[in-house]
């Protein structure tokens, strides 16, 4: 092991001139991209931003921890916002290989003890300087870092695939029902109310920050619903397991309503297919039991369409800058389309046989990441 700091160094240029230079983020997912600027950038005094040629690193100070680093390879050169910190690297070590150093397990555990306790978990350039690192011949970093290219291009792939099923599932939902909003088709339009035989509650008692550990008792976090499918992993153990409420415990065929979230992601659903035992639903989510007029899986990608999702965000309250919240009430007042039940089980029916497609690239990529997970510990622990 060395020290990061004998191989990299701090670049500090501006754009005085206020030359017109793209002005450019830094993701955890998508490394450099433009995309992320409103219009009223263009026309910013832009001289205090920062300059980033080819090759060179730059990453957010508080953004760092989740792995908003990269290295700049779409101009001769971008500009970021000032907050910024830009370096340069030697050519004794490959970009790409400090890059997956950074985002393995190994790289962030050090970053987020370096960055504890500063403001807003900020990490400096003077404290990124004392990361250890491993520093093997250059051919030998520049094949590890084609080995790793390569898992995360299958990964990646892998998901294509996944967002492929997605696609064909809504697609196949218009096919078969038309636009819910204008219903086309001449549905019966009903009350949510009508649909519904209860709403459940959850419950929210005090929680460890950790899943849990074996068969002990936990309460999911909202993250286990937020993206429209269900995710049992996403939860916290609870301190108490005398505090769990068999009522509000999570079943296979459930069909979990996130109440609270972000105006953008409130009111998602996700059904539960599967799920282990002794997992509670926490108060930020509701279970809709449906009557036999609505299938659950109909119900399930009617409020997670693209299309509907206007008249989910209506009957939130909540400001456009904080969390957004659906009650019952309003939730129950909800109006549907209502196709013939028979209808809605044989599009239930092909949504079954496209996620039995989708459990096997899942799994695919679990294998992927397990193996990433263990190369990079072998190239860096």
């Amino acid at each position: 092991m060395t020290r990061l700091g004998d191989y990299i160094s701090e670049f500090s240029v501006k754009n005085h001139l206020d030359e017109s230079i793209p002005v450019y983020s830094v993701t955890n997912d998508r490394g450099f991209c433009s995309g992320y600027f409103n219009k009223d950038v263009a026309s910013k005094d832009k001289t205090t931003y920062k300059i980033v040629p080819r090759g060179y690193f730059a990453y957010n100070p508080s953004r760092i921890n989740v792995g908003s680093i990269a290295w700049q390879n779409s101009a001769e050169r971008v500009i970021v916002s000032p907050l910024y910190v830009v370096f340069k690297v030697s050519d004794k070590l490959d970009r790409q290989y400090l890059l997956h150093y950074l985002k393995s397990d190994v790289g962030m555990t050090f970053i987020r003890a370096h960055a504890a306790g500063s403001v807003r978990d900020s990490l400096k350039f003077s404290d990124l300087k004392e990361l250890p690192i491993h520093v093997v011949p250059l051919e030998k970093q520049r094949k590890i870092a084609r080995t790793l290219d390569k898992l995360d291009a299958l990964i990646s792939q892998c998901h294509q695939q996944a967002n492929s099923f997605d696609t064909l599932v809504k697609s196949r939902f218009v096919e078969m029902f038309g636009d819910p909003m204008t219903n086309e088709m001449g549905w019966e339009k009903v009350q949510l109310s009508t649909c519904l035989e209860n709403i459940d509650s959850g419950r929210s008692p005090v929680c460890d920050a950790f899943a849990r550990q074996g068969n002990w008792p936990a309460v999911l976090k909202l993250s286990a619903a937020t993206y429209g499918f269900y995710r049992p992993e996403e939860n916290k153990a609870m301190l108490d397991e005398n505090l769990f409420v068999e009522d509000a415990a999570v079943r296979a065929g459930d069909l979990l309503f996130t109440r609270k979230n972000t105006p953008e992601l409130v009111g998602m659903c996700a059904y539960v297919y599967d799920t282990p035992s002794r997992l509670m639903m926490p108060d930020l989510i509701f279970r809709l039991n449906t009557t036999n007029r609505c299938n659950k899986v109909f119900l399930w990608k009617l409020i997670n369409h693209d299309l509907f999702r206007d008249c989910i965000q209506s009957i939130a309250t909540g400001s456009a800058k904080s969390m957004s919240n659906i009650s019952k009430e309003r939730l129950l007042s909800l109006k549907i389309i209502l196709p013939p039940v028979e209808l809605q089980e044989q599009f239930a029916a092909f949504v079954a046989q496209v996620d039995k497609s989708k459990v096997e690239i899942q799994k695919a990529i679990d294998q992927l990441e397990i193996l990433k997970k263990s190369l990079m510990q072998q190239y860096f622990g």
